[in-house]
């Protein structure tokens, strides 16, 4: 386990677990599924070995990850999430949605992952917004395509386009982001010709209703302001 805090507090019991550097990052590339060493370390640039070694072993002592073994003909080791570890999805997106408030849009387009919106779609997903909703979504954002499907309100996102989808959008990063902030109403978007649709001009409101950086505390206000302009979600 990482450093230990004198204090009987399960924030601080939580930190002891993933507080140290990289530990996050690591169990963000496991939630895209089992990793074997060197995908890890490609995944993660700037990690020294040593660290990477070390951080595995801290979450596996801690419950959060195990090793398997892989089947013949592949026969490797790969490193995945343990129940406990997974039930960090929640705490992750919650993150993602509060840090992308003030980190801005990519600088260059190598800055994102191809399947960034694999990521990007659930941390926005507001799943009480969605309850019992089945439709299909086309969403191009620049060159990336995605379809987000809802199923009786449960969300999977895949890379490529569909033909049968019940609505196709079109638009760029940060236009993407204001309106999931609600800094750019879906109309006036409309209205400047920022996103192109096809479909209900109300489809794209509920949307970005369901794909939203609200805050999903009940005790939060419904208004209430990030310090910056929500432009990008770093989760790649």
């Amino acid at each position: 386990m990482g450093k230990r805090f004198d204090q009987y507090c399960p924030i601080a019991h939580a930190l002891s677990l993933v507080g140290e550097r990289w530990a996050l990052l690591i169990v963000r590339e496991l939630m895209k599924g089992p990793r074997r060493y060197t995908d890890l370390s490609t995944g993660l640039p700037g990690i020294g070995t040593n660290i990477l070694a070390a951080r595995l072993r801290e979450l596996e002592a801690g419950g959060l990850v195990q090793r398997r073994k892989l089947p013949p003909p592949a026969a490797s080791t790969v490193y995945e999430l343990t129940g406990y570890g997974l039930e960090l999805e929640e705490v992750m997106h919650a993150l993602a949605r509060w840090g992308a408030r003030t980190l801005g849009l990519p600088r260059r387009k190598d800055d994102l992952e191809p399947d960034w919106g694999l990521n990007a779609f659930p941390a926005l997903f507001y799943p009480e917004r969605a309850r019992g909703m089945t439709e299909t979504y086309a969403v191009d954002i620049d060159e990336d395509r995605f379809v987000v499907r809802l199923d009786d309100g449960r969300l999977r996102v895949e890379l490529g386009t569909v033909e049968d989808a019940d609505f196709h959008l079109a638009t760029d990063m940060g236009t993407m982001f204001a309106l999931a902030s609600g800094d750019l109403p879906t109309q006036a978007a409309l209205d400047e010709g920022r996103v192109r649709i096809d479909g209900d001009p109300e489809t794209l409101a509920r949307f970005f209703r369901i794909f939203s950086f609200a805050p999903r505390l009940a005790t939060a206000p419904d208004d209430a302001a990030p310090p910056a302009p929500a432009r990008a979600i770093a989760v790649a």
